[in-house]
């Protein structure tokens, strides 16, 4: 069967196209093939940030290219959040975040959110977790936790408490103490956590909600004082500390932190399975897993489709947990 003269330079044409994109792909290289840049939506120094550090060295030892964290901070996490979000989708800017500005943020101030956690990014993997410490000024006439409810309660609006801001985890922790105990404590934000532990130690406020792992330095320093985490049980890293949970007005809280890494929706699905089972086996290190206990963090690996149901849950919790606590979305 001949072919016309037009219809055979078009089939040439496109065989050289193939043959062109199967060379292309052939040469493509192994993912990564140059340094990785991390967003983490928070100043340098905290929590998140530490926690980024600790995982991202030993990732980028497993992938052979650096993993290099570039901090982002402002609104709750969500400018950060935002900028990797709208990232080309080539798996070299990925974020490392907590619930602030995943899950928080869009219920307590969906005002200056600019992105949809849901649709906009590609869940990885968790890597950690970790709660929360109730944490006071030694100047605090309040052995334990039950005191600082009845002081609370004796004169309410009276005592204060920090966190890293308005619509953070943090805020959003507090708040449920605050409805479990049924007392009135003013919020004081501040700007990141940091600043939040100083004030504390230097009796400018009162009380804190901050992260085991910020504030359990200073715990052991005794520049602040400890009253009680937020998890069910006790935690590994202090178990000298209650859980809240011991105190009866507040046996129903159990609030872990988890922390993990994302990246821009419509990243090839093979680069977020490669930094996943990387992830896995970092996880098993032991160097990085004393390295996590002496910082407070628990190992915690949960993938794609199951971190994406573990966000859903979490974000249907926190909606009925604001709607409990009476606040009002921004």
């Amino acid at each position: 069967m001949s072919l016309s003269a037009p219809l055979s330079r078009r089939l040439a044409i496109a065989a050289l196209m193939a043959c062109t994109a199967g060379t292309t792909l052939a040469q493509a290289p192994a993912y990564p093939a140059r340094p990785v840049t991390v967003v983490v939506p928070f100043a340098p120094g905290g929590s998140v940030d530490s926690a980024a550090r600790l995982t991202l060295q030993a990732l980028g030892d497993r992938l052979k290219q650096p993993f290099v964290v570039e901090n982002v901070a402002g609104a709750s996490g969500t400018v950060g959040t935002q900028r990797v979000a709208r990232a080309t989708p080539d798996g070299y800017t990925l974020l490392f975040a907590v619930a602030s500005p995943i899950n928080v943020a869009p219920v307590v101030k969906p005002s200056i959110v600019r992105y949809d956690a849901f649709k906009d990014f590609a869940p990885i993997a968790t890597v950690a977790s970790s709660p929360f410490v109730l944490v006071g000024t030694p100047k605090l006439a309040a052995p334990t936790t039950a005191d600082v409810i009845a002081l609370a309660r004796q004169s309410p609006g009276k005592l204060n408490y920090g966190t890293d801001g308005v619509g953070t985890s943090m805020h959003l922790t507090a708040e449920i103490i605050k409805l479990g105990a049924g007392v009135d404590i003013v919020h004081v934000p501040y700007k990141n956590g940091p600043q939040v532990l100083t004030e504390l130690s230097s009796g400018l406020i009162e009380l804190a909600v901050m992260p085991v792992t910020l504030a359990q330095p200073f715990i052991k320093d005794g520049k602040i004082k400890a009253y009680g985490v937020t998890s069910r049980q006790r935690w590994p890293s202090m178990p000298e500390v209650p859980a809240l949970a011991e105190t009866p007005a507040l046996k129903s809280v159990d609030v872990d932190s988890w922390y993990g890494l994302f990246a821009p929706a419509g990243t090839d699905a093979a680069i977020v399975t490669r930094v996943a089972a990387a992830l896995r086996e970092a996880l098993k290190d032991p160097t990085l897993l004393e390295k996590m206990n002496t910082a407070g963090l628990k190992p915690m690996s949960i993938e794609r489709d199951e971190f994406t149901a573990l966000l859903k849950r979490e974000r249907e919790t926190l909606a009925a947990a604001v709607k409990a606590a009476g606040i009002q979305p921004e």
